[in-house]
């Protein structure tokens, strides 16, 4: 469950605002998220959670939750696993890895979860707003419609990029995206926003 924002956790989101603030500089200036960054706010996430909730953590139906060290580390994986997947893959930088563990140790997987997605969807705004002004459009389109077709075929396509490839600051669109979460959650939790609107905004995670 995630944290709730007017609640004995809502200590988290001003850790993970601090955190974001200092990822997304270090992301931009160097194209890295340094572990420094990282590594810190995991282990606030775990260990803050583990002192305040126990193991199991407090939830209650319709009322505040206390995340334990439990929730804390399902978080962590939510966060982490699927982005070290693709890290694996070469796709990301592991900083980028980290930084959504981090989150997601600190504020829960239903959070995590839903931060990662609108981060994807802030890295695919900006990688169309970079191509539509470098006029590359068509050009990066039609290298990737040659990789898949060439993966369909099963023959050895190559990377799909070139010289004039999109290069994105991702972690930067994640900490984007992670913001713009915080503030919905803020907004959801003021105004009493629950049932339908709040699931559709949490994508029914």
């Amino acid at each position: 469950m995630e944290t709730p924002i007017f609640g004995p956790d809502s200590w988290a989101y001003g850790v993970l605002a601090v955190i974001l603030v200092q990822a997304s500089i270090c992301d931009v200036r160097t194209g890295m998220i340094y572990n420094r960054i990282t590594y810190p706010a995991i282990f606030i996430g775990l260990a803050s959670h583990w002192l305040a909730g126990g193991w199991a953590g407090e939830h209650v139906p319709g009322g505040t939750c206390t995340m334990g060290l439990l929730d804390a580390m399902v978080g962590f994986a939510a966060g982490f696993l699927p982005l070290f997947v693709v890290w694996l893959a070469g796709g990301i930088g592991g900083g980028d890895a980290k930084i959504m563990g981090a989150v997601g140790a600190l504020t829960g997987w239903r959070f995590a979860l839903t931060a990662m997605f609108y981060g994807f969807a802030v890295a695919v705004l900006m990688a169309v707003v970079i191509m539509l002004r470098r006029r590359i459009a068509m050009k990066t389109l039609g290298r990737i419609w040659q990789f898949l077709w060439l993966s369909v075929l099963r023959a050895k396509p190559g990377a799909p990029d070139g010289p004039d490839s999109v290069k994105l600051p991702f972690g930067l669109a994640l900490c984007i995206g992670t913001v713009g979460v915080m503030v919905a959650v803020v907004v959801m939790r003021y105004y009493g926003v629950e049932g339908p609107m709040e699931r559709l905004f949490f994508l029914s995670f």
